[in-house]
Parts: structure tokens; C-alpha cells; sequence
């Protein structure tokens, strides 16, 4: 009894040591941000930022992402989870009054001061930073990808769309980059045809339709012909959901891929898990 007692103990210390999270904080322009992160397994990691939506928090995503966490440490993958400010990121919509916007935090300085602590600390591979983001972290993911491209290798947005061109306030640095979009075709929150984000009682301002943000994204890439499609496999037949992909993928080219959620609300389809999917994602863009 004894002996089973002992093992016991040591294989819950094990796997509480595997998921427990490190949250640390930096000081940006006089606010300190928070952050929550799994060690990885060695040097030369991939650096994979989980972007929560708008009014969440950091460890909030964590319960998603954990297929992802499971496998980080064989596939020597950082996790990290940001805070956003008070909840909200400054990503590129104009008109969003959450108070990120409003105050115009500055959010490119805590993602180049988060991956330069793990530069320093962890020795990641600094060629190999990822986001994904959900919904408000998804506009975020974009923001990274059109403002911060030389520090990213690859992202991916779930159920967001680019600002339309009259809301949205960043600079493009107009650098090709692999995105991929998972959106789905029944949002009431972020329209799958372009229109107004609300989330509660705030506006988020004007969206894109899913079409047009793909489109951005493989016409910046320097494609002109049309996507290969695919049907992905309905795993859960009752969930009412299908899914279709579109991918732009050309050897020397960035890969730009649109999973569109046929019934997909504002929410994960259950076909796939959307964090993995992700993963494969990424590890495609570092292969090519």
C-alpha cells in the first residue's frame, strides 16, 4: 500500500509539474503586463503566443489549447498567454472603444519585450514565433502579421476578420506572410460577409468579409489564380458543421489557407481541434 501510496504521489507531482504555468509581468511605457507560459523541454524552442478574445485573459485560453499543451513538450513548443490590457487588445479597429484602444497601449512593445525575455531566457529559435488568436486575439494575430511581420514566422486568426479599410488604423508594413483564417459562415459576432463586431455593449467597429481578408492575404502573397479546395472529414456528423479548405501554396510563396466553417458559429467546430490544426499549420511554413 505504501509503495502504490508513493508512486502515486510522484506520478500527480509529475503531471502537475508538466501543466503548472509561469506567469511573469514586464513594464510597458508604464503599465506592467502580465504573462503566463510553460517551460519548454530545450533550447531552440518554438515560441507559440495564445491570444485570448476580447473581455478574456490569458490563463482563461488555456483550457482550449490543451491538446496543444500536451504535446508542447515533445514538439519542444513555449507556450505563452498574454493579458491583455484591461481584458482588451489595441489591434487595428479605429472605432473600438475598449479602454486598449482609447489609450492607445502599446502592444507591439510587450510582444518584441516578450520574445526578446525568451530570446534571453529560454534560447528560443527566434525564426520560429507563431501566434493564434481567437475572435478579439485573432484581430490581434493580424495586427502582429501586418505591423510586426520580420518578428513572426507564421499566424493564425479563429473567427476574426480584418478591420474594413475605413476602421482600420495600423500601419502596413504590407510584408507577405503564412495566415491562416478559420471562420465560420453563421457568426452573429464577427459576420463570415463583413459588417459591425459588438461584443456586450461594445463595438468593435467594421469588419471585412472573410472573402476579402483571404484575399488580402494571398493577392500580398502574389497569388492570382484560384485556391485549391478540399473537404475536411465530418468527425461530428450531429454538430451541423463542415468544413472546407481553400490553400495558396507555391514554393517560394507564403501558404495562406481559409478553413471555412459551413454553420460555424462564433465558436470551434468540433471536426478538428483547431489548436493542432494550427501547429501543422506552422510547422509547415518552417519546412518550406
Amino acid at each position: 500500500m505504501r509503495h502504490f501510496l508513493v508512486i502515486f504521489l510522484l506520478t500527480l507531482i509529475a503531471g502537475t509539474a508538466q501543466s503548472q504555468l509561469v506567469s511573469d509581468s514586464i513594464l510597458i511605457e508604464g503599465n506592467y503586463r502580465s504573462f503566463h507560459f510553460l517551460k519548454p523541454a530545450k533550447a531552440n524552442a518554438s515560441l507559440i503566443f495564445v491570444l485570448h478574445g476580447s473581455g478574456g485573459n490569458g490563463l482563461g485560453n488555456r483550457s482550449g489549447a490543451k491538446k496543444l499543451e500536451d504535446i508542447a513538450p515533445a514538439e519542444n513548443i513555449l507556450l505563452v498567454y498574454p493579458d491583455g490590457y484591461k481584458r482588451y487588445w489595441n489591434e487595428c479597429r479605429k472605432t473600438a472603444q475598449s479602454a486598449a484602444n482609447l489609450e492607445n497601449i502599446n502592444d507591439n512593445a510587450f510582444f518584441e519585450q516578450m520574445i526578446r525575455f525568451f530570446e534571453q531566457k529560454y534560447q528560443i529559435n527566434s525564426k520560429q514565433v507563431f501566434a493564434v488568436g481567437t475572435s478579439g486575439g485573432g484581430h490581434m494575430a493580424y495586427k502582429l502579421a501586418l505591423t510586426m511581420p520580420e518578428r513572426f514566422r507564421a499566424i493564425t486568426a479563429l473567427i476574426s476578420s480584418l478591420p474594413d479599410t475605413n476602421n482600420l488604423d495600423c500601419p502596413e508594413k504590407r510584408v507577405p506572410i503564412p495566415v491562416m483564417i478559420v471562420n465560420g459562415t453563421a457568426d452573429r459576432t464577427n459576420p463570415y460577409e463583413g459588417g459591425e463586431v459588438k461584443t456586450g455593449a461594445i463595438s468593435l467597429g467594421l469588419v471585412r468579409s472573410t472573402d476579402r481578408t483571404f484575399q488580402y492575404w494571398s493577392e500580398l502573397a502574389g497569388y492570382k489564380d484560384q485556391p485549391t479546395k478540399t473537404l475536411l472529414p465530418d468527425t461530428d456528423p450531429k454538430d451541423g458543421k463542415t468544413i472546407e479548405r481553400y490553400t495558396y501554396s507555391k514554393k517560394g510563396k507564403p501558404e495562406v489557407t481559409l478553413l471555412k466553417v459551413i454553420g460555424g458559429q462564433h465558436d470551434y467546430p468540433n471536426d478538428i481541434n483547431v489548436y493542432l490544426e494550427a501547429w501543422d499549420f506552422f510547422k509547415r511554413q518552417v519546412k518550406r
